[in-house]
């Protein structure tokens, strides 16, 4: 079970998922959308597109329900909780909470929902739970306090989740990518109506702090971001099959370039010298 295969790294999963014979359940946030009939036109009759808005219980539960059914008492052998937002990136400062809310909504409760919901078919199985945290999600990053934050604390559930169901055989990974091109960067709508909100709820002397070209140049960090990022998913891809089929599976995963060297300065190193780095 497969959540947020609309677009990005759970669209890409999926297909490939299916292209290597498993029954997949393709949660989306639109079953009606672009990505969910790319999925039934593409994949085979196996995979099984879900409406599934993560931070909708009713619609997790009936998800659940679906799922279950079909599995019955084999079980399911594997849950990956995708879906997620990034939010407008800017600094902690001037982030509106409701983008504070907004990301730990989905990022992190909608998550757990999940987890909590389908772990009952995955005891059955003694299965795999799959969490696609971020490289934000193990170490600090400027303009990324609301995302990091939300998943930091996905990351610490993963951990934690994995020391307490090893005694039902229920193996946990937290998947940590760094910068790959996917749609979580959001479209220019969703950044307009973002960028407005936090520019109208600024308070005067926070503006006059920052200053109007700074904040009127948050918008190219956007623009630039996808240039930053790697096009190539199967890193992501492989990491998370690893994690469902290994028999010792690894509980963080850091695949792309870049991910495990910052880590490494961050948890080796002075914090003073990680935050020159």
């Amino acid at each position: 079970m497969l959540s947020g295969s609309d677009s990005g790294i759970g669209h890409a999963l999926a297909k490939y998922l299916d292209s290597l014979g498993f029954v997949v359940f393709a949660g989306v946030l639109n079953q009606d959308g672009p990505g969910a009939e790319e999925l039934r036109r593409s994949c085979s009759q196996r995979l099984r597109v879900l409406q599934l808005d993560i931070t909708n219980a009713t619609q997790v539960k009936e998800a659940y329900l679906t799922v279950s059914e079909k599995v019955q008492n084999a079980g399911l052998w594997g849950v990956v909780n995708n879906a997620g937002i990034l939010g407008f990136p800017a600094d902690g400062e001037l982030l509106p909470m409701s983008t504070y809310r907004h990301c730990m909504e989905v990022n992190f409760f909608g998550a757990v929902e999940v987890s909590k919901t389908f772990l009952p078919l995955l005891r059955k199985s003694q299965g795999r739970l799959v969490n696609m945290s971020s490289m934000a999600g193990g170490i600090p990053l400027p303009r990324y306090a609301a995302y990091g934050a939300s998943k930091a604390a996905l990351s610490m559930f993963s951990g934690v989740m994995r020391q307490e169901l090893s005694k039902w055989g229920i193996k946990v990974a937290a998947i940590h990518p760094s910068g790959f091109r996917t749609g979580i960067q959001g479209t220019a709508e969703q950044w307009d109506e973002q960028e407005k909100e936090l520019l109208e709820n600024l308070p005067a002397d926070t503006r006059q702090a920052y200053g109007e070209e700074y904040l009127l140049g948050l918008r190219n960090h956007l623009l630039h971001l996808p240039s930053h990022c790697a096009p190539d998913l199967s890193p992501v891809l492989g990491a998370v099959l690893h994690a469902l089929l290994a028999r010792r599976p690894q509980g963080l995963y850091t695949p792309g370039k870049g991910a495990y060297v910052p880590l490494c300065i961050f948890c080796c190193f002075p914090l003073w010298f990680y935050d020159f780095f």
